[in-house]
């Protein structure tokens, strides 16, 4: 059984954002039957890339109902032991996503991604097939 409590990757909700016809777009069907979440790394990254004002309000009513996950010290001890593993196997793979995943460890969470190259490498993890 998949788990119920998806954290959203930022490919995910940048999808989201990007569709015309939201009930088009995978984090919708995702809500649907799933309780969401986003790490503050996401957080981060959706902030980094608001061009506009339009960017901004957007990000501001999707944080209204996905909970964002802080950083904090386990998360941070978590993704030292998967940095440390995938350099041991050359597998390295971006820290942003390393600290996605590693919230998603310490949460409990499974994780929805357009992007699952980027998680695979790791282990642990529970991809949410999409």
């Amino acid at each position: 059984m998949v788990n119920p409590r998806v954290l959203t990757d930022t490919s995910v909700i940048i999808d989201f954002l990007r569709k015309k016809n939201k009930r088009n777009s995978v984090l919708w069907r995702i809500r649907e039957n799933n309780a969401c979440f986003m790490s503050s790394v996401t957080l981060f990254e959706l902030q980094c890339g608001a061009k506009t004002e339009k960017h901004s309000e957007d990000i501001v009513k999707i944080r209204k109902w996905i909970r964002t996950i802080p950083f904090d010290n386990e998360i941070a001890e978590i993704s030292s032991i998967i940095y440390q593993h995938l350099k041991w196997e050359h597998k390295l793979i971006e820290f942003r996503d390393i600290f996605i995943a590693a919230t998603a460890i310490a949460e409990n969470l499974c994780i929805a991604t357009l992007n699952a190259k980027h998680f695979e490498r790791i282990k642990d993890i529970d991809l949410l097939k999409i």
